[in-house]
């Protein structure tokens, strides 16, 4: 859904990785051997514009760099990679194999690693007050570990693995000088941007700057469906330019022969949708469609839930006034509340 500037609307490890018979795997990490805090270190991607660092490459077969591509795929950080970075970062990458209960990352250590999911779910916990609390989980897909690495601060929260699983290590050197810097040009790009978003007018200047870090671009074709009304919702959209129709059938009329998708909303620059069913947990509420040519930022839901947290207070609140619209449309608020 999507919101315009002025009015609401509709649119708004500690682990040891086991042997393997197929490639070489991390090192080792002792929990007896941690490397030093690295929290006072600064950086600076126009002074490090030579790369002095050697290349770290991990061996891998053709079935194990084919599987880390696909769970790369979809990764936003990397989106702005291009050719040469991206096979660089799958050089480095290192294959994990987890079990369950084992811990991948604990909160309040320092940052060695990010980490791509490749298969298995993982609990996200975090201590407050002196209690765990799940706060969220990632299921067969996803990424973790970045935040700690971008600003030189402790994990923010411990991941456990609840069954056997395997994810793709990145070391710290390796993410800081491909991603970061690449990061740090997004960064130029998009800040003023971001700044102009209404709903994100009420966060800190550095909660902004990571929103920054962790979305990725998006092209659509005119006519293109970019969300599909009762499809599992997994990422939230900013339109930077372009307009997106949202369209819904209503689901007390699907028996009917003229149930056909009715134009609910438009959605324009700094606009955004495909929160409802974030701030819901309920699958996609309508469709979207690109209306000529557009470009939208895009952010996945654990980044939603980890940064926009403060934000959803008023998504929420704009579920009274979808809700208006839908009985203005249909006659009922039933789609929403389904």
């Amino acid at each position: 859904m999507c919101v315009r500037p002025s009015t609401v609307l509709m649119c708004s490890s500690d682990l040891t990785p086991p042997p393997s018979s197929l490639s070489p795997t991390a090192p080792p990490i002792s929990r007896f051997n941690r490397r030093v805090s690295v929290c006072a270190e600064a950086f600076n991607p126009d002074e490090e514009e030579d790369d002095t660092e050697p290349r770290v490459v991990h061996p891998k077969t053709d079935e194990q760099r084919c599987r880390l591509q696909e769970a790369c795929r979809d990764i936003l950080l990397f989106k702005t990679l291009d050719q040469e970075q991206m096979s660089q970062v799958l050089d480095a990458m290192f294959e994990h194999r987890v079990q369950a209960k084992d811990h991948v990352i604990n909160q309040g250590d320092d940052g060695d690693n990010f980490y791509v999911i490749e298969r298995g779910v993982f609990d996200i916990v975090v201590e407050r007050g002196g209690q765990a609390l799940c706060v969220g989980k990632y299921d067969n897909k996803g990424s973790f570990g970045e935040l700690a690495l971008m600003y030189n601060t402790p994990r923010a929260a411990t991941i456990i693995a609840t069954n056997e699983g395997a994810l793709w290590g990145l070391d710290r050197v390796t993410f800081r000088r491909l991603v970061l810097k690449n990061n740090a040009k997004k960064r130029k790009m998009y800040e003023i941007f971001i700044e102009s978003v209404p709903l994100l007018k009420s966060l800190e200047l550095s909660e902004r700057m990571k929103i920054v870090d962790v979305i990725g671009v998006k092209m659509y074709h005119d006519g293109e469906r970019i969300i599909t009304q009762g499809d599992k919702a997994d990422c939230f959209y900013i339109v930077e330019s372009g307009e997106v129709r949202i369209m819904m059938k209503s689901k007390t009329k699907a028996a009917q022969q003229d149930n056909s998708e009715v134009e609910i909303a438009r959605c324009t620059r700094g606009q955004y949708f495909g929160e409802l069913a974030l701030v819901t947990n309920k699958p996609r509420a309508a469709s979207a469609y690109a209306e000529g040519e557009v470009k939208c930022l895009v952010m996945d839901v654990q980044a939603f839930e980890r940064l926009l947290g403060s934000c959803k207070e008023i998504m929420q609140r704009n579920i009274a006034h979808y809700e208006e619209q839908l009985v203005a449309l249909f006659g009922s608020s039933m789609d929403l509340r389904d």
